[in-house]
């Protein structure tokens, strides 16, 4: 129903739409730190426990490389800076620097799996130990949630393409990019706690 302006009045502003894909995205990236924190957790208190007793962590033989976990760490940051990227362009309406940026972030997402692949053929550590078994949940749980994150950036992606995002509500891809951020967090606290200290 139209509401009749007096000569001169403007026009009442649009009601600002509520944040819902963010507050949502905020609680899923919370729900997915917690679960691999208390994996992360499970493991630091197993190996903490074994080293008490004087015994050794990992078995005899087993060598875990520094220079993959490194290089995905780098290429995580690197695609933080990326996706952060897409978040400022579309927020000034810049439409081929963030679909560039996306899929820049796609591609470093994909160069992490890849990585992370090629590590655990490297490592060769025998899945029967409960070292092993700890040590891939955890990996493993991160590389299921940066898969996530690249699936929701792709359902992000196809939205921005259909031009449904503006420069005054691009919540979507904030949202995407708070998820990622959250991913690339807890790949650091991944690293320095297995990888690192070993």
């Amino acid at each position: 129903m139209a509401v009749a302006l007096l000569p001169g009045e403007a026009p009442a502003a649009p009601v600002a739409r509520p944040r819902v894909a963010l507050i949502g995205t905020a609680f899923a990236a919370a729900a997915s730190a917690l679960g691999i924190l208390g994996v992360l957790g499970i493991y630091l208190a197993q190996r903490g426990a074994v080293l008490a007793g004087g015994g050794t962590w990992l078995p005899e033989g087993t060598v875990i490389p520094l220079t993959q976990p490194t290089m995905a760490l780098f290429t995580l940051l690197m695609s933080s800076a990326l996706v952060q990227w897409a978040v400022d362009a579309i927020g000034r309406n810049d439409r081929v620097h963030t679909y560039l940026a996306i899929g820049l972030t796609f591609l470093l997402g994909f160069a992490t799996v890849n990585l992370m692949y090629f590590f655990y053929n490297k490592m060769a550590l025998p899945a029967e130990t409960s070292q092993a078994v700890l040590l891939y949940t955890v990996s493993g749980a991160h590389l299921v949630m940066l898969l996530a994150a690249m699936t929701y950036l792709a359902v992000i992606s196809f939205r921005a393409l259909g031009g449904q995002f503006t420069s005054r509500q691009h919540d979507g891809i904030s949202a995407a990019a708070l998820y990622w951020h959250t991913m690339v967090a807890l790949y650091a606290l991944i690293w320095i706690s297995i990888f690192v200290t070993k």
